[in-house]
């Protein structure tokens, strides 16, 4: 079966931001996120998780570790697990990117003061 943000599971984030399962196994995860203008993600690491993220439209700023990264349209990078980061939409812009984790992120985020 054809998925797509249009007929997948959708939750809400953040109060406004958007994220859709593409493919929700236990191995695996593959999520389409909307990120409306000045949204952030609070910071956090993942215990075993290894996620990439990879933007579809916009731009995103990625905070990993100490590094601020800014990624644009068709760029990603990878997150080892244990590293904290936050993704940012500091644009004049939504931004929409795709949060590829194996194994599956739930239950493994631990929140960074």
């Amino acid at each position: 079966m054809k998925v797509s943000k249009h007929n997948a599971e959708h939750y809400i984030w953040g109060d406004i931001c958007d994220g859709w399962h593409l493919v929700k196994g236990e191995n695996l995860s593959i999520i389409h996120e909307r990120m409306p203008i000045n949204t952030s993600e609070v910071k956090h690491y993942h215990q075993n998780a290894r996620q990439f993220f990879f933007v579809l439209s916009g731009t995103a700023t990625l905070e990993v570790g100490d590094k601020e990264i800014v990624l644009h349209q068709q760029e990603g990078i990878e997150v080892p697990p244990l590293t904290p980061h936050q993704m940012f939409n500091k644009s004049q812009d939504e931004v929409e990117f795709l949060v590829i984790s194996q194994p599956n992120s739930k239950g493994d985020r631990i929140v960074v003061d």
